[in-house]
């Protein structure tokens, strides 16, 4: 008579081993139907600063370089380089804000709750966060410095 607890294992392990093929052909069709990304994730740094012993940088799409009006606000990333302590450099989304004046850039750092800081267009010193970017020397915004790398 045949042992039915051999059927029962040799039936889980056909399902397994189905369910693992399934698994894969859906990982490997995943892989397969991913797209680039298009042209809004062209990042171009806008404005970089230099801290004590850290750098920050702070990108926006491509598609708003010199073409930024006052009052318009754009998703960009912030950038705190701490590879110096080893910590790696982190991108995380941002807010970024040309005041209605064109005078002010405000990068809003909303994940963390860090109140927003305000770069003044021209440039200057500013505080981003109280742990390791204070006393940041920020240079120009670059899309409304048309003299900037000249």
């Amino acid at each position: 008579m045949p042992n039915p607890m051999r059927r029962t294992v040799a039936r889980t392990r056909k399902q397994g081993q189905r369910g693992l093929a399934a698994a894969m052909l859906a990982c490997a069709a995943t892989a397969a139907a991913a797209k680039p990304p298009g042209a809004e994730a062209v990042m171009i740094r806008m404005i970089a600063c230099d801290g004590e012993g850290v750098r920050m940088e702070v990108y926006l799409p491509l598609s708003v370089d010199r073409h930024m009006r006052g009052g318009q606000s754009v998703i960009g990333y912030y950038a705190l380089d701490l590879t110096d302590v080893n910590k790696g450099k982190p991108l995380e989304p941002v807010r970024v804000t040309l005041s209605t004046d064109e005078k002010t850039v405000t990068v809003d750092q909303y994940l963390r709750g860090l109140p927003p800081t305000r770069i003044p267009v021209a440039g200057g010193t500013v505080d981003f966060d109280q742990r390791f970017a204070k006393h940041a020397k920020c240079g120009p915004f670059q899309s409304q410095d048309p003299n900037f790398g000249n």
